[in-house]
Parts: C-alpha cells; sequence; structure tokens
C-alpha cells in the first residue's frame, strides 16, 4: 500500500475535530440570531435537540441530513448536577426558546429528544422527558450526554468526556460500541463552588467572573484542582490507559489553560473541540428521528 493512501489514526482524529469545528462555527456563528442558516419549508424533516444544562438550556434545529439549521440558549438555575431542580422554570425557558426557533423558521417544531448524564437512573429520564412535552414538543428519545456528544463526533473508538455544570460523564468506545459509561459529581458548579469560596464571594459573582475572559487567568489559578479532579476521575475510570481519542466537551471546558492541565493531570493527550458547549445539543438532536 502508498504511504500516501496509509491514514493514521492521528490524522483520522484530525478530520473528525476538523469536521466537527466546522459545524459548530456556523452553529455558534447563528444561535440566538434572528436568521436560521437557510430557510426551511413545512415539508422538510427537522430534528431538535435540548441540552437541560446547570448553567443554561440549549436548543438545536437539525435537518434531515443533520445539517445545522438553528439554535438557541437561555441561562438557567433550574438544573443541579445533571438533575432538573425547577420543573417549571425549565418548561418555561424552554418554552420561550422554542416559540422563538418557531418564529424565526416559519414552521411549527413538533418533535425532540433529550439527555441525561449517565447513571442518573429512570426518575431523571421521566422529568426530562416532560419538560420537554409541557414545552410543547413530542419527546422521542432520551440519551446519556456523552454518548450524544460521541454521536455528533462519529466517534469509532475513543473516549468522550462530557463536563457540563455539575458532573463529569465518561463513555468509552471501540469499534462503534459503547462498552463503558459513568458519571461523577464535580463540573462546572464546583468550580464556582471553589471560586466562591476563595474570595468570599456570592455565587452569582463567582459564576459571572468564571465566565468574564478579563479573569480568567486568575480565575483558572483557583479552580485549576477542580480541573486536575475531572482528569483524575476519568484516568481511574479508564485505569490509566483511556481510549484514544480523548475528546473533552461541554461548557465548563473554556479556559485556554484546561485542555493541557487535563491532560497532564490524565497521562495522555486530549484534545477539545471548538465551541465545547454546542457539541452534546448537536449530538441529543441528531437521536430525533423515527
Amino acid at each position: 500500500m502508498k504511504r500516501g493512501l496509509i491514514v493514521t489514526k492521528k490524522m483520522k482524529n484530525q478530520q473528525l475535530l476538523k469536521r466537527a469545528n466546522q459545524q459548530l462555527q456556523q452553529f455558534a456563528a447563528i444561535v440566538n440570531g434572528d436568521q436560521p442558516v437557510r430557510p426551511v419549508t413545512a415539508k422538510e424533516t427537522l430534528r431538535v435537540g435540548v441540552d437541560l444544562g446547570t448553567s443554561s438550556i440549549v436548543m438545536v434545529v437539525l435537518d434531515h441530513a443533520n445539517r445545522v439549521i438553528y439554535g438557541n440558549f437561555a441561562y438557567d438555575h433550574a438544573v443541579r448536577d445533571g438533575l432538573v431542580v425547577n420543573f417549571m422554570e425549565s418548561v418555561n425557558i424552554l418554552t420561550r426558546l422554542k416559540d422563538q426557533a418557531e418564529q424565526v423558521l416559519g414552521v411549527p417544531l413538533t418533535t425532540a429528544c433529550g439527555a441525561i448524564p449517565p447513571g442518573t437512573g429512570v426518575g431523571s429520564e421521566k422529568i426530562v422527558t416532560n419538560v420537554i412535552e409541557s414545552a410543547g414538543f413530542d419527546c422521542r428519545a432520551i440519551v446519556d450526554e456523552p454518548t450524544a456528544a460521541a454521536e455528533f463526533l462519529r466517534i469509532q473508538d475513543g473516549t468522550v468526556v462530557d463536563i457540563g455544570g455539575g458532573t463529569t460523564g465518561i463513555s468509552v468506545f471501540k469499534q462503534r460500541k459503547l462498552v463503558q459509561v459513568t458519571d461523577e459529581p464535580t463540573g462546572g458548579f464546583h468550580m464556582t463552588l471553589v471560586l466562591a469560596g476563595n474570595h468570599h464571594w456570592d455565587m452569582d459573582t463567582a459564576e459571572q467572573a468564571k465566565r468574564d475572559r478579563t479573569q480568567e487567568t486568575e480565575v483558572f489559578a483557583t479552580v485549576r484542582p477542580v480541573v486536575e479532579k475531572m482528569a483524575a476521575i476519568t484516568a481511574t475510570t479508564t485505569q490509566g490507559q483511556p481510549q484514544q481519542p480523548v475528546i473533552v466537551v461541554g461548557g465548563a471546558i473554556n479556559f485556554d489553560e484546561f485542555i493541557a492541565t487535563f491532560s497532564k493531570t490524565l497521562g495522555a493527550p486530549a484534545y477539545k473541540p471548538d465551541f465545547p458547549q454546542f457539541v452534546t445539543p448537536i449530538g441529543i438532536a441528531m437521536y430525533d428521528k423515527d
């Protein structure tokens, strides 16, 4: 076989991330805007994903070929450690997002899928289903968050670490099969908690500081131990030999030093897509099909 025809795993990983980043950049450019990526017709089959996160609720609309059409999000305090703690707030926010999307698209959105952290049980799945259906959707499926991320990333072999507001979810894939899935209660909320305690701030002040890029150096120095714990959880789960590639997603990882710190503690290289907070919602939407 000619050398030029040999595609190494590293090249495949780069190709996967390049494709994912193109779609993520496209989504980021139109999220919460007043125009979709392209006009849609009433006859089109649209797919909707709903990610009920600890700090925000994200809704994604795809077409039948899983191409991004539109998306929006709103900050919330309705979810804690991956579990809905304020049902009506979640319903009200999602209803507003649905109404906004339908106004922009000019067509009704009738079905949607949701996701939960791995291992949170039937009760959590039922609550997320009820939120989605109370907002006016027919809920077609509830999937594990890191598994949804892997669907979007087209992972055949690898480890997906989904760091959300309240939890670190880990899914390991071999030959397209999910061979291990786990979840631990450490996420962005715990970063905020450490930051608030260190500076004697209330939680809202700490959360705003965490999102402020001008304070990133100081903030990350404070929350670094939380990032190291996330990596240690991943190392323990994979017994120190994570299936490659290790791709980290979720809204809590948007720090310049996150991946370098995570990789050092993990003892293996990890990768971050562009706009990692949108990976899982897009993956969720891909399950909204017959």
